[in-house]
């Protein structure tokens, strides 16, 4: 991505020289498929003499005007920037251009439904693609407000950042839209979204007393499907707890939640008008995780309009702390305030997860990352940003006591609204509130990188009683700082068959070492959970006797967290090949059956059949795989009917199928033949037991072709290329990889699902066919698509299933001809190397 790249320093730089005022921005969406025009007034203010340069990613550049003197573009426009020199003290902007829509999911992304033949448009402008519609200076901490005039097809409706006006016609079919200006804001939150959508409206009264009007948006194809009352429920649950806890009210005139097709992220928080992916609509039946999963995001979204779009980071360095904070406020939030108050067992096994492996690859990087550039913060959008930033949120908030943490907030909101800050700012606030100091608690979670492992040590008498208790903390050699943790220590005894917690301690825990000399005395319990109500983070380790309690009665613990933990801790322990993996392929097989919570099952789903897939020797690989599959058909058929655990037990079993036994069973099933009690073969279901026969080689492209003419919608064309991907044949495949990396015609979630199929393990046989193109693809890749296609594809295409020696080395020497390769560009190469260097650690242990 040659051209489009900007760097801490130049964008420092720049901010010495200039302060921007405002933005008048018009766009004219009535001149066809490909482009459209773009016309922006910038007001700012410089000092008089100096030279900087604006922003800007366009087909045509028609005028650049500055202070009344024309500049020619042909000498100025080059490389995504307008150079401006001889700067006055107040200046004004004129930049009239041809801007391209996408289809990946970046700038003014266009799409068609499939269903009607309607244009739906939406804006995604976070990290930096704001300039991909209008000329803007392109970072967080120039700020300005926004004033927006639209002209479009006079039946669309036309949503930004401030209330929608009435349209004013503009001839031949067309109206205008003239938007009051935005307050101070920075330009990745200011947003467009623009089409035939269809729309209700309800409202909430403020703590302010203002009237918050508010509006769902959605496809007209879908919008059946769209359950509007309930997000405007969960919307009212959050601004009341927000406001609350917060102490701030809501900063916006209006809050629109928008639906949008084909959407990269979950959401995005534009100030005011949220946009969502459309997997949140749901129109065939989805798990509870997924539910729950979408009123997380509903929250944090919304408790983005404090932290993040009213008060802002000066620079993506601090980017951890907007999605951090978002990630932990929306999981209390829905923890205390809605009814899904399991969210910190939801967590504990999504978030936390995703977290300790991104901290164990060679990638990792302090929660405070060093970003040098924009390429920088496009690969910091990491289970670093997101979850480890909020689970040390939530040892912050327990370590200064939640009361002061919440006032703190409120403090950092009214100082710093409409400004930008950094890490720093909050501290301050936090440590005048709690009184605690947190410079040397910043420096040891913040400015280091790695996860410790926490793990009890113990000595009791001839009759079963703990004579001293103490917990080792231990680091990994490249990252060996031993960090202060606040924590919660459990015991656990059987009782009536089910394991009942029986004591708790909470206590704080530093160094190598930590005696506890308050558990002296207590009888050994059947299990000793460090960590209990998950506070901290780290990894735990089980001793000799809890571990072996788990394995025999896991499924019977009564507290939902509890079993989260330890079902981490059993993960863990595999993944870092202290335990064998086919071991944990016993211990879920004997214990899944009885967990409750969806987001639980999910993940150990998941890890169940990566285990399968490719953490077993290889030499035992077939028999796991089967046994694997043939257990979770036996899950399906004894999960009570209807429920959520046997939707997700059908699911994982058409992903996890073997075998033709196997395929036949799932064959049987959508077609009606078998049939389940309580279990609807749905849209999305058919689709998914599919593209389990296609893996299997028991369908064509003819019948795929067939199903997708049947289900003509968005979803159906993702399902179908992930379906024809999924083939087993090396010629299937090459015709899949030809579409994806010969041609930039796919739009961004075909090319996500295609790639999936094309990777599935059942046809893991042909992706040694793969290894050479793969990493010739590699840098015209990287150079020629934008950031989140050449993700998708460096991350979605790598042949990870065959996790061998081969894949191994072909990637090593990739990695070491290419050393000036982009740093971005080498970092998701070697995560995907790690990801197979883990793999044959974990196979060699199983191989004992």
């Amino acid at each position: 991505m040659p051209g489009e790249n900007l760097t801490r320093s130049e964008a420092q730089e720049r901010r010495a020289i200039i302060d921007t005022t405002s933005y008048e921005v018009t766009l004219d969406l009535t001149t066809g498929p490909e482009v459209f025009r773009s016309r922006a007034v910038i007001r700012f203010t410089a000092t008089e003499g100096a030279s900087t340069f604006i922003d800007l990613i366009a087909r045509t550049v028609h005028e650049i005007t500055l202070n009344g003197q024309a500049i020619d573009p042909a000498t100025a426009f080059a490389d995504s920037r307008i150079a401006l020199d001889s700067l006055a003290a107040d200046n004004e902007l004129v930049v009239d251009a041809d801007c391209l829509y996408t289809n990946t999911g970046e700038g003014l992304h266009r799409f068609v439904d499939p269903v009607d033949g309607e244009v739906y448009l939406y804006s995604q402008f976070e990290v930096p693609d704001s300039r991909r519609v209008f000329a803007v200076f392109e970072q967080p901490d120039l700020k300005a407000a926004f004033q927006f005039t639209v002209t479009a097809p006079a039946q669309w409706q036309v949503v930004s950042n401030s209330p929608t006006p009435a349209p004013v016609a503009a001839g031949e079919g067309t109206a205008t839209w003239t938007f009051e200006p935005t307050p101070r804001i920075s330009s990745y939150i200011t947003a467009l979204v623009a089409g035939p959508y269809e729309s209700t409206f309800s409202e909430l009264t403020s703590s302010s007393g203002r009237v918050i009007p508010l509006g769902v948006y959605g496809r007209k194809s879908l919008w059946q499907h769209l359950d509007a009352d309930y997000i405007f429920d969960k919307t009212r649950e959050g601004f009341a707890y927000y406001e609350d806890k917060f102490g701030v009210p809501y900063p916006f005139a209006k809050y629109d939640q928008l639906f949008v097709p084909e959407f990269n992220a979950g959401a995005m928080e534009n100030a005011g008008a949220v946009t969502f992916t459309e997997t949140y609509v749901f129109r065939s039946k989805v798990t509870d995780a997924v539910k729950e999963r979408r009123v997380v995001t509903i929250l944090h979204e919304l408790a983005h309009m404090w932290f993040g779009d009213l008060v802002t980071m000066k620079w993506w360095n601090d980017l951890w702390l907007n999605e951090s904070f978002a990630e932990w406020a929306s999981t209390i939030a829905t923890a205390e305030a809605t009814e899904w108050t399991a969210a910190w067992t939801t967590f504990n096994a999504m978030e936390k997860t995703w977290a300790y492996r991104q901290d164990q690859l060679p990638s990792t990087h302090p929660v405070v990352a060093t970003i040098n550039d924009l390429e920088d913060v496009q690969v910091n959008f990491d289970g670093i940003t997101y979850a480890k930033g909020g689970s040390v949120l939530k040892q912050l908030a327990a370590w200064v006591g939640i009361e002061a943490f919440f006032a703190g907030v409120s403090a950092y909101f009214q100082k710093h609204a409409w400004g930008n800050t950094e890490l720093s700012d909050l501290l301050v606030e936090l440590e005048a509130t709690s009184g605690r100091e947190l410079d040397t608690w910043s420096k040891k979670w913040l400015e280091t990188a790695g996860v410790n492992t926490l793990s009890p040590e113990l000595k009791t008498d001839v009759d079963g009683h703990i004579t001293r208790f103490a917990i080792v903390q231990t680091a990994p050699a490249d990252y060996p700082t031993i960090r202060p943790h606040r924590l919660g220590v459990g015991f656990y005894d059987l009782d009536g068959g089910a394991l009942v917690r029986t004591h708790h301690i909470e206590i704080d825990v530093d160094g190598d070492l930590t005696e506890v000399p308050e558990l002296k005395g207590f009888a050994q319990p059947d299990l000793i959970l460090l960590n209990d109500d998950d506070l901290a983070y780290a990894k735990i380790r089980l001793d000799e006797r809890s571990l072996g309690t788990a394995i025999a009665h896991l499924g019977t613990i009564s507290d939902p967290l509890a079993r989260s933990l330890v079902w981490g801790a059993a993960w863990d322990q595999t993944r870092d090949a202290e335990a064998s993996a086919s071991d944990y392929i016993d211990l879920v097989l004997r214990n899944i059956g009885a967990e409750t919570e969806s987001t639980t099952v999910r993940t150990t789903l998941a890890q169940l059949q990566l285990t399968a897939n490719s953490y077993v020797a290889p030499e035992r690989r077939e028999a796991a795989r089967s046994k694997v599959a043939d257990a979770l058909w036996e899950l399906a058929q004894g999960a009570d009917a209807g429920s959520d655990s046997q939707l997700q037990f059908v699911t994982a079993f058409a992903s996890a199928a073997a075998l033709p036994t196997h395929w036949e069973q799932v064959r049987a099933l959508r077609d009606g033949e078998n049939t389940l009690s309580g279990l609807e073969i749905d849209a999305d279901l058919s689709w998914a037991l599919l593209v389990s026969l296609a893996a299997g080689g028991l369908v064509t492209a003819a019948d795929i072709d067939a199903a997708l003419a049947e289900d003509n919608t968005a979803k159906g064309g993702e399902f179908a290329a992930q379906a024809k991907a999924a083939l087993p044949s090396v010629e299937a495949k090459r015709t899949a990889w030809s579409s994806l990396v010969d041609s930039a015609d796919l739009p961004n979630t075909v090319i996500r699902s295609a790639a999936l199929g094309l990777v599935h393990p059942a046809g893991v046989d042909a992706l040694s066919a793969f290894i050479d193109p793969y990493f010739e693809m590699l840098l015209p890749v990287w150079n020629s698509r934008t950031y989140q296609i050449a993700n998708y594809l460096i991350t979605g295409l790598y042949p990870a299933a065959l996790a061998d020696v081969a894949l191994r080395d072909a990637t090593r020497a990739w990695l070491k001809e290419h050393e000036d390769a982009s740093p971005a560009l080498r970092r998701l190469v070697a995560e995907n190397l790690a990801g197979v260097e883990r793999a044959l650690s974990v196979q060699e242990r199983d191989a004992q």
